[in-house]
């Protein structure tokens, strides 16, 4: 199996989980609690020692997250148990992706030569929601090499409407009636 499908079909079943008890953020937070956790090398180390038995993985878990709801508390275990905690990062983010998916939210990684300020990227951010009918979060990137417009990266689409781009279309244009 894909090692990305293991992510996916984790936060699928946390995301139905949160969905049928309605407590999407309490999930949200108590998985970025435990991705805090175990981004710590030494937890992270004794947690995946071959060395240790798991029941005293489990207690060092059960005191460190103490606070956590049960089935959270549950998750990281198996993910213990079965080697697999070196997911949990890959899973927070693919919860997140279908929280805002299920939000009706959408990422858009958007390049501009310089810096857009405030009002620029939410006016950007109005335009691109209207095109798609979503509400679109911008995710902005200062490339110079395209030399001035922008270029919008979202839902796996790309749309370039950078100078560079439209420069080598001139190009290509000159060179075939050339």
């Amino acid at each position: 199996m894909p090692r990305r499908a293991y992510p996916r079909r984790y936060a699928q079943a946390i995301f139905e989980i949160a969905r049928q008890s309605n407590q999407f953020d309490q999930w949200q937070k108590e998985l970025q609690v435990i991705a805090a956790l175990v981004e710590d090398a030494e937890i992270k180390a004794f947690l995946e020692s071959p060395r240790l038995q798991f029941k005293v993985k489990a207690q060092l878990l059960s005191e460190r997250l103490e606070n956590l709801n049960p089935l959270a508390l549950n998750l990281v275990m198996l993910l213990v148990n079965r080697g697999r905690l070196h997911l949990l990062r890959d899973i927070s983010a693919e919860y997140e992706h279908q929280l805002d998916s299920y939000r009706g939210i959408e990422h858009a990684e958007v390049s501009t030569a310089v810096a857009l300020d405030e009002e620029e990227a939410r006016k950007l951010a109005e335009r691109l929601g209207k095109l798609i009918g979503k509400k679109v979060v911008i995710e902005p990137e200062v490339t110079p090499a395209i030399i001035g417009g922008v270029v919008v990266r979202m839902s796996g689409k790309a749309l370039d409407a950078s100078t560079k781009a439209k420069l080598e279309a001139l190009k290509k244009e000159l060179i075939g009636k050339g």
